[in-house]
Parts: C-alpha cells; sequence; structure tokens
C-alpha cells in the first residue's frame, strides 16, 4: 500500500477546497491499468480501502469526510421531505424512526445490507458511490472496458452474478442494495462543490449507464461531494417493501434484490407503482411493465404474478445468470404483496 497525506476537514467549505478527484477519475487517469495519485474523498472508506489494498488506487492525498458535522443527521424539511445527510451510517437509517414509518423499503434495504459490523461504518452516501464489486474490474490484471480497457471480460467469462438488463458493453451489477429503495421512493440528491451553486438530481438521473459512460457509476464530477439525499413527503395511502435474496445472509452482495412502492386507493386499488430491481442491471433497473400491470387494479396474488412476470420484460441472461429469472419473478411478487398488506 502507497503512503498518502491524510486531512480531516470539519466544515464542509474546506472540503471544498481540497481539489480532489472522484475515484472512478482517479482510476482512470493512468489507462485503465496504472493509477495515477490524486486526492480523493473519504466517507466510512469501506470501499475505498478495498480499492487501495487493490491497487486498483493510489491516492497521494485522502480528504475524509467524517468530521464535516453538515454531512450528519436526518432531519424533515419545512416541505415535509426527509433529508438524510450523506455521513449518515446505514445503521441509523434502518434504526430512524423516521424513516421506518414513511419509507419502509429504505430502513429494509438499509438493514440488509453488508454485515451488522460495516453497518455501523458505511454511510448512505458512500454506500451510493461505492465502485462495482466485479470480479474483473477488482483484478488490477484484468483492464476491462470500465477500467479504460476494450473488453468486458465478463460476457465471455464467469457471469453468474452479472447483469440480466442492460448490458451495454458491459455486465456489471449497481453495488449499492439500498439504491434500489431510494430510486423507487423517488429520492434525490444534493451536490456541492466550491465555486459553484449546489445542484439537485433526482437519484434515478444521477447514475450513468454503460451506454452513456462505461467508465463511470454516476455523474458526480471531480471535486464534487455528495452532501445529502432528500426523500419527498410520504403520502397517505403509500406502502412500499424492498426484499432481497443472497447466498449469504449477512455480508454478502445479493443475487437478487427489488423494491416496490404502492399507492393503494381507499378500495384496495393500486393508482401508482415503483418497482424498481437491485443486482440485475448496471443501475438500477425500473420495471415499467410491471408498473403498468398493477395500476388499476387490486393487489391479488394473481396481480402480483403477473406484475412479476411482466417485470422481466427484456431480460438478456448472459451464459451463466439465467438462473436469476426464476429468482426476479418469486422476489418480486413476493415484495408486491409484501408493500400491499398491513402498514
Amino acid at each position: 500500500m502507497n503512503r498518502f497525506e491524510w486531512t480531516s476537514p470539519v466544515r464542509l467549505e474546506q472540503a471544498l477546497e481540497a481539489r480532489t478527484a472522484t475515484v472512478a477519475s482517479a482510476m482512470g487517469a493512468g489507462g485503465g491499468t496504472v493509477p495515477a495519485p490524486a486526492a480523493v474523498f473519504k466517507a466510512g472508506g469501506t470501499d475505498l480501502l478495498g480499492l487501495v489494498k487493490e491497487e486498483l488506487i493510489a491516492p497521494a492525498r485522502v480528504v475524509s469526510l467524517r468530521s464535516v458535522g453538515s454531512l450528519d443527521g436526518i432531519a424533515r424539511r419545512p416541505d415535509g421531505a426527509l433529508a438524510i445527510g450523506a455521513n449518515v451510517t446505514l445503521a441509523a437509517l434502518a434504526a430512524d424512526p423516521a424513516v421506518r414509518a414513511g419509507y419502509r423499503a429504505l430502513a429494509q434495504a438499509a438493514g440488509e445490507s453488508a454485515s451488522p459490523q460495516l453497518r455501523r461504518i458505511a454511510t448512505i452516501g458512500g454506500n451510493l458511490l461505492q465502485r462495482p464489486r466485479c470480479w474483473y474490474f477488482r483484478s488490477r490484471f484484468h483492464p476491462c472496458a470500465r477500467k479504460g480497457g476494450s473488453t468486458c471480460f465478463a460476457f465471455a467469462g464467469e457471469n453468474e452474478y452479472h447483469a440480466i438488463f442492460g448490458q451495454h458493453g458491459c455486465a456489471i451489477v449497481h453495488p449499492s442494495t439500498p439504491a434500489t429503495a431510494l430510486v423507487a421512493l423517488g429520492a434525490s440528491v444534493e451536490l456541492a462543490r466550491a465555486g459553484r451553486a449546489p445542484r439537485t438530481l433526482p437519484l434515478e438521473s444521477f447514475f450513468v449507464a454503460p451506454d452513456r459512460d462505461v467508465t463511470r457509476e454516476n455523474v458526480l464530477e471531480d471535486g464534487e461531494v455528495l452532501t445529502a439525499i432528500v426523500l419527498p413527503p410520504p403520502r397517505a395511502g403509500l406502502r412500499s417493501a424492498h426484499r432481497r435474496v443472497g447466498e449469504l445472509e449477512s455480508f454478502d452482495w445479493p443475487i437478487a434484490d427489488a423494491a416496490v412502492v404502492l399507492e393503494l386507493g381507499a378500495g384496495g386499488e393500486c393508482r401508482g407503482a415503483s418497482i424498481v430491481l437491485g443486482s440485475a442491471a448496471p443501475v438500477p433497473h425500473r420495471a415499467k411493465a410491471a408498473q403498468s400491470a398493477l395500476v388499476g387494479s387490486r393487489v391479488t396474488g394473481e396481480a402480483a404474478r403477473r406484475a412479476a412476470r411482466a417485470a422481466l420484460e427484456g431480460a438478456t441472461p448472459l451464459a451463466h445468470n439465467a438462473y436469476k429469472l426464476p429468482v426476479f419473478e418469486a422476489l418480486v411478487r413476493r415484495t408486491i404483496l409484501e408493500a400491499a398488506g398491513p402498514a
């Protein structure tokens, strides 16, 4: 592991003056195989430390955000929106009363991520910004397309955990489990950068699919900090749920996860549906056909089955991951029924 300078600012303004690069930029600056020295931000550090140990990034300076107090806390805003500071840990997010009461899918997703130990360290901001877990990407001996090379080795290699939708030259799945629930809930992100007004983006637009840019997972710019995630005010009749399936109950990434948000009328009919699949595509995958299949009908077992089948429309499994299709179908059906059940 290389030596690097360490700084720990206490104010956001100090952090923004650090002239950092994104982790994607720092990794790509050396042509995809040899990382170039750069200053990078660190939140919990659970992903950055792994990349350093794997010799995929060699930072000249690490700027820790953990002491920036303005990035902590969960607070209700005057308009009813819930603002979650980027430094809030997954454990705190899963246990927060406001999150559990109004955004059950997010509390479930955060509480099911990683292990209990990591949930106490990993932040929601860092979780959204972590880099892919594909073993070819994480190998310094494989100059894959996402690291600036010309090949996605997963297509002809070991791809049992890879994408079944939207590969477009890169078959990673997005590594964040909470992202699945946040996209389904209509969350937005707030970004800050020195010398420029803060900007706010829908989280769904924040992520970048490989057909747009194969070398990055989001639109974060060099020197920019994700400061908060904002959830819209909870509405009457809104129900949500998140489920995941993994080979291990803890300390493992899911092979499939799903978040469902339903807006139910007084008579139980579905007035609106948001269904998002995780571990399915390079970005959280919105199952539009499944959403359409539910709207206008009562959420019965048969309706849930129809929607679950529709969620797989357009799937293009690889040689070793077609087993994900029935897994997702069962998972989506069960998540729909859980969301439609008692609050």
